[in-house]
């Protein structure tokens, strides 16, 4: 499960910087009060301790491992089909571009933040999988409430950028 996890995550990383210094390059402007710093500990370490308990308490390939994976295989496939939607402007991090308009095509014509869906499942799959029964619901808790954050974050910098704009 560790490289299903690990692997994605890298890759995912290289994009966001990738487009971070495109978007910083062509003018995006990071709004204050982002919880991103928080993000990027509490996101990887979620899947090592749930990874953790998972083998602690030796998970098996059953039934929950089975579903945890379909669990994480679909979220994947969603927040792919959001990285698609959104291009080049999406990163790890809040960033404006000028003159952008919220994006409403893929995934987007149905969820406002579906990334955060499909996080939401990564998370919800690796603990199924992993029978991780106490840092499964605590990872979900934890990022959950950094995800409500930022999008709050999100939604008044794009409020604040089309009063402006």
């Amino acid at each position: 499960m560790a490289v299903l996890v690990v692997v994605p995550m890298l890759i995912e990383a290289a994009i966001s910087a990738r487009h971070d210094r495109r978007l910083r390059a062509a003018g995006a402007v990071e709004p204050p009060g982002d919880v991103y710093r928080a993000m990027a500990v509490v996101y990887p370490a979620s899947f090592v301790v749930m990874i953790a308990e998972g083998v602690l308490r030796g998970a098996a390939s059953d039934v929950w491992w089975q579903s945890g994976l379909a669990i994480f295989v679909l979220a994947k496939a969603l927040k792919y089909w959001a990285i698609a939607s959104l291009g080049s402007r999406w990163t790890f991090r809040v960033l404006v571009p000028p003159g952008s308009t919220r994006t409403r095509r893929g995934p987007y014509r149905w969820l406002r933040h579906p990334n955060y869906v499909a996080v939401a499942g990564e998370l919800a799959g690796v603990g199924v999988a992993m029978h991780a029964v106490i840092s499964g619901p605590a990872s979900l808790l934890a990022f959950g409430y950094l995800m409500i954050l930022r999008v709050r974050v999100e939604e008044v910098a794009l409020r604040r950028h089309h009063e402006v704009g």
